[in-house]
C-alpha cells in the first residue's frame, strides 16, 4: 500500500504540510535557542539575585525595621518576604523559568532549592535558612515568567497555518479546474461538444481553457465534416453501381456465372456502403430517454434473425435513462453476431439490473474469441481469420459501430469467454 496520495490536491497538500512543517519546527528552534532560552536564563538570573539580595539584607537589619522592609518589597518589587517555622509542602509543576530559577539560586546559595505554591496560585514561594532563620520568598509569577517570546512563537505558528491553508484552498481549486478539463476532453473523446469552459483566472488558465474550447468546437465539426463526407461518397457511389446492375442486366449471351457472380460483388459493394454510412452516423447522439431495457430487450429477442434460438431471461423493473437506437443497434449486433458465429447453439439474451449499474449480457456456444484479439476486433474493417469469407465474415464495422455508440454515451462494452465455452458480450450501462 502506498503512502503516496494519487490525486494533485492530496500531494500538493501533502508536500505543503511536511515543508510547512519542516519550516516550522526550525522556526522554533530557532526562537527557542536564540530568544527564549537565554531571555528565560537572564530573567531566572535576576530574579535569583533579587531574592538572595533580599534574603541577606532582611537577615542583617534590626528586628525592629524588618516589617518596614518587608512593606517596602511588597510595594515595589512585588516580593513577599518573611520568616517561618515550617516549610510549604506543595511543589510547584516543573517550567522553564522555574528550572532556570531553582539553579540560579541553588548556585547563589548553596542549598538545595525548589519552587513551591502558597494558597494563591498566582505567587510561587522560595525557602532560604540563613543565619538560623527560615525565610519564605514569594514572588508574582505574571511579574516574572517570560510570556513575549511563546506569543511570538505563537504568531509565527498561526501565520504558517494560514499559509497552509490558502495554498490548500488555491491548489484544490486548480484540482477542480483540472476535473472539469479532464471531463470535458472525455466528451470530446466520445464525439460530443462540451459545454463551454469560462475563461476566467490567470492568464495560463485562460489561455489554456480558450485553446481546449477552440479544440472542442474543431474535433466537433472535424467528426462533422466526416459524416457528411461519408455520407456524400456513399450516395455518390450509388448511381454508379445502379449503372453498371443495369447493364449486367442488359447483357445478353455471357456467362449466367460469371454476371451472377459480379451481381454478388455489386451486392457486396453495396452492404459495404450501407455499413460505412452507419459507421459515419454511430457519432450521432441522440438525446437519453428513461426506459425499462427489459421491453426493448425483449423486441430485439423476436426481431432477431432466429428468434427461435434466443433464450431471453428478463430481470425486474430496470429504468434507465438510454439512448434507444443506439442501444437497439448495439444490442441487435451482439445478438446478431452470437447467432451467427453460436454454432446453431442458442444464445442467451439476459438483464442484469444492479443498483449502479445495468448489465446486459448476450452468450453464445460458438468457438469465441482469443483474449489476444479481444480488442482488436472493435477496430474498423478487422475480422478473424476463421471469418474473412464475405459470406460469413461481414463487413468487419458491427463492432466498431457498436463501440462508437457505446463511447459517446459512456457505455462499456466487454468480451469474455463463457464457462463451458463459447463468449460471453456485455454492455455495462450506468445508472447515475
Amino acid at each position: 500500500m502506498s503512502w503516496i496520495p494519487r490525486t494533485l490536491f492530496g500531494r500538493t497538500a501533502a508536500a505543503l504540510l511536511a515543508a510547512f512543517a519542516g519550516v516550522q519546527l526550525m522556526a522554533l528552534a530557532v526562537v527557542w535557542f536564540s530568544v527564549v532560552e537565554p531571555l528565560a536564563r537572564r530573567s531566572a538570573e535576576d530574579l535569583a539575585a533579587r531574592i538572595e539580595l533580599a534574603a541577606q539584607t532582611w537577615v542583617e537589619l534590626p528586628p525592629q525595621t524588618r516589617d518596614d522592609y518587608e512593606l517596602e518589597l511588597a510595594l515595589r518589587h512585588d516580593l513577599e518576604l518573611g520568616a517561618v517555622n515550617r516549610p510549604l509542602d506543595t511543589m510547584e509543576p516543573a517550567s522553564l523559568f522555574g528550572d532556570r530559577l531553582e539553579a540560579a539560586l541553588q548556585r547563589r546559595t548553596g542549598q538545595a532549592i525548589a519552587l513551591k505554591q502558597g494558597p494563591d496560585p498566582a505567587w510561587s514561594w522560595v525557602e532560604l535558612r540563613l543565619a538560623g532563620n527560615l525565610l519564605r520568598i514569594g514572588f508574582l509569577k505574571k511579574n516574572y515568567q517570560l510570556q513575549a517570546p511563546l506569543a511570538a512563537a505563537g504568531i509565527l505558528f498561526v501565520g504558517a497555518l494560514l499559509t497552509a491553508l490558502v495554498a490548500l484552498l488555491m491548489v484544490r481549486r486548480t484540482g477542480l479546474r483540472l476535473k472539469r478539463l479532464a471531463a470535458s476532453a472525455a466528451e470530446v473523446g466520445q464525439g460530443r461538444l462540451p459545454a463551454l469552459l469560462p475563461e476566467t483566472g490567470a492568464v495560463e488558465w485562460q489561455e489554456l481553457t480558450r485553446a481546449f474550447n477552440q479544440m472542442a468546437a474543431e474535433v466537433q465539426a472535424l467528426l462533422e465534416n466526416r459524416t457528411t463526407l461519408l455520407a456524400g461518397i456513399s450516395h455518390d457511389l450509388r448511381t454508379p453501381l445502379t449503372r453498371l446492375r443495369l447493364a449486367l442486366a442488359m447483357v445478353e449471351g455471357a456467362d449466367a456465372k460469371l454476371i451472377a457472380r459480379m451481381e454478388g460483388d455489386l451486392a457486396e459493394i453495396n452492404r459495404l456502403i450501407d455499413a460505412m454510412l452507419g459507421f459515419a452516423r454511430a457519432l450521432q447522439v441522440e438525446p437519453a430517454q428513461a426506459l425499462d431495457l427489459n421491453g426493448v430487450l425483449a423486441e430485439l429477442a423476436q426481431a432477431a434473425s432466429a428468434p427461435e434460438r434466443v433464450q431471453w431471461q428478463p430481470a425486474g423493473p430496470c429504468v434507465v435513462p438510454v439512448g434507444e437506437l443506439a442501444l437497439r443497434r448495439i444490442v441487435g449486433n451482439l445478438l446478431e453476431n452470437a447467432l451467427r458465429y453460436g454454432a446453431d447453439q442458442p444464445v442467451v439474451l439476459q438483464l442484469i439490473c444492479a443498483e449502479r449499474e445495468a448489465v446486459i449480457e448476450v452468450c453464445d456456444r460458438g468457438p469465441g474469441i482469443p483474449e489476444a484479439e479481444r480488442a482488436a476486433v472493435f477496430r474498423p474493417f478487422y475480422r478473424l481469420e476463421q471469418s474473412r469469407s464475405q459470406a460469413g465474415g461481414g463487413s468487419g464495422l458491427g463492432l466498431a459501430i457498436a463501440r462508437q455508440l457505446a463511447d459517446a454515451y459512456g457505455w462499456r462494452i466487454e468480451l469474455a469467454g463463457r464457462e463451458g465455452g463459447g463468449l460471453t458480450a456485455r454492455l455495462v450501462i450506468p445508472r447515475g
